[in-house]
């Protein structure tokens, strides 16, 4: 199967993911290093960063340049088992 067959995106493009966890000090930066392993390019300057309204959990929306729909589906699988991570979009 090819690319257009899997995913109904095309490649390169920015991607945006969500990430949730529970708010601690390192929280983004740790979620910063996890896409930077699958998406070397990646802008760590241009993360959204937005506490819930209870301050309890920490929401970060980082954009990617995604290249294949492998690289995103590895970045999901990482983020989604991370022990501080509770809910990737």
């Amino acid at each position: 199967m090819s690319n257009t067959e899997d995913t109904l995106l095309t490649f390169p493009c920015a991607f945006p993911l969500k990430i949730m966890g529970v708010r601690q000090d390192d929280f983004a930066q740790t979620i910063v290093a996890v896409v930077l392993q699958h998406a070397p390019d990646f802008d760590a300057s241009t993360v959204e960063m937005r506490a819930s309204s209870s301050g309890n959990y920490l929401s970060l929306t980082c954009t990617v340049n995604a290249t294949s729909k492998a690289q995103l589906d590895d970045l999901y699988r990482a983020l989604s088992s991370h022990p501080l991570v509770k809910v990737v979009l």
